[in-house]
């Protein structure tokens, strides 16, 4: 299931950064509690997860506890995120209840594979690469 052994890493790393990306689209700025309270998280946990992901280079945090998405880290959250928009609204257009196509569709994205999600990408926009 690996998608490249550099960027494979732990559902909750994917969540964590993905979390991070819709905070910084919302309020242009993410703190370690932000994170806290959007995922439903303590702020310990939260702690924790935010120094594994800057000693690994997948975000960076300034003196005033700013966190932001490093290059790398990006590119996991925007693919989680893409994942997550397609999967959830694509549920929803065959008929899942909102509620369970966003559970489903945060269950699917860290599962499926980069091959099987660009199908069925083509399949949701129409062009067939």
């Amino acid at each position: 299931m690996k998608e490249g052994a550099d960027t494979k890493i732990q559902e909750s790393a994917e969540n964590y950064l993905e979390a991070i990306l819709m905070l910084q689209q919302r309020n242009g700025h993410v703190r370690s509690i932000d994170i806290a309270g959007e995922l439903e998280f303590s702020k310990p946990s939260v702690s924790v997860a935010m120094k594994n992901l800057r000693e690994n280079g997948y975000i960076g945090m300034d003196d005033n506890g700013y966190i932001t998405l490093l290059e790398k880290g990006r590119e996991i959250a925007e693919r989680m995120y893409e994942r997550h928009t397609l999967l959830s609204d694509w549920l929803i257009a065959l008929g899942v209840a909102p509620e369970t196509a966003l559970e489903d569709a945060c269950r699917i994205e860290h599962v499926i594979s980069a091959e099987s999600f660009a199908a069925i990408k083509a399949h949701v926009y129409g062009n067939h690469e």
